[in-house]
Order: structure tokens, then C-alpha cells, then sequence
């Protein structure tokens, strides 16, 4: 599982664990990935900070102590860049018609044009058109891009 959904598991089950990754109690995230889509995912699941991975040790340790007394770690910077991650990610989804959305959610699936068609009951060409609209909004180049970034994105339930 990704750190985001190790949060969203722990939250759910309402451990009592501190961990250098969301948790229901104290959280800070540990990764090795600068990705505004990290950061987006991990103040998404309650993360109470964001720390590489690069970091000095002794800037770890004083992170955790911080994070430990109750206090955020997330950065002026770190957040303006979520909020762009998540205006980016839903300037692209609200882009799609619902039709495409619910094409896009067949695709996600594993679901064939030929196989959608059929359940939408329109024309392979038509899920062909739908899914080219999908991929020019989304600015992805296949139907795995476009499912991958519904995933990464958390967009489909």
C-alpha cells in the first residue's frame, strides 16, 4: 500500500499507532518523493507533516519531536503546492462530461472499448471518441495513463 492508504487504513481502524507515516494519532510522512501528488496524498489522509527521506537525521528526530508534542510540520510552501496539486487535479476531472466519466470509470476496471460499448449501449466508435476526449483532458497518451492517474489522483471512489 502507498502512505496514503496505509493512513486511510489506520485511521479506519482507529489504531492507537505513531508511525513516521499518517496515522490517526501523531503524523508526519517519511518519503523519498518530492511529487506534489505525494504531498497532495499525504495531507489528504491527515498527515500532520511531510519529511524526505534526505533529510539530516538530526532534522528527522526533531520533526518526530515535534510532531510527538501535537504541532503540524507542513510548510507555507508545502501547502501552497497541495493546493495547486488538487486545483490541477480538479480543473481536469471537472473537464470531463459525465458520459466520459463514466467511460473513464470502465476503463479503470479493465474494461475493453468493445465491452464498454456494450454496457453503455453505444457504438465502439462513440467509446472510441470518449476515451480520446479522456486521455486530450486528463493530458495522459493511453487508456493505463488515464486509469494510473485516476487512482493516483483518489477521483473514483
Amino acid at each position: 500500500m502507498s502512505g496514503p492508504q496505509v493512513a486511510v487504513e489506520i485511521k479506519w481502524r482507529d489504531l492507537p499507532t505513531r508511525v513516521l507515516a499518517p496515522s490517526t494519532g501523531l503524523r508526519a510522512g517519511l518519503s523519498a518523493y518530492d511529487e506534489d501528488r505525494y504531498l497532495g496524498g499525504m495531507w489528504s489522509a491527515g498527515a500532520w507533516g511531510y519529511l524526505l527521506k534526505s533529510e539530516a537525521p538530526g532534522a528527522i528526530v526533531a520533526a518526530v519531536r515535534t510532531v510527538a508534542q501535537g504541532e503540524r510540520l507542513w510548510t507555507a510552501e508545502q501547502l501552497a503546492r497541495v493546493r495547486r496539486w488538487q486545483e490541477e487535479v480538479e480543473r481536469r476531472w471537472e473537464s470531463l462530461t459525465e458520459r466520459e466519466r463514466e467511460v473513464l470509470r470502465l476503463v479503470v476496471v479493465g474494461k475493453s472499448n468493445k465491452e464498454i460499448a456494450q454496457i453503455l449501449s453505444v457504438t465502439v466508435r462513440t467509446v472510441d471518441f470518449h476515451v480520446s476526449n479522456i486521455l486530450k483532458k486528463l493530458g495522459v497518451a493511453s487508456r493505463v495513463e488515464a486509469a494510473m492517474w485516476t487512482k493516483e489522483q483518489g477521483v473514483i471512489p
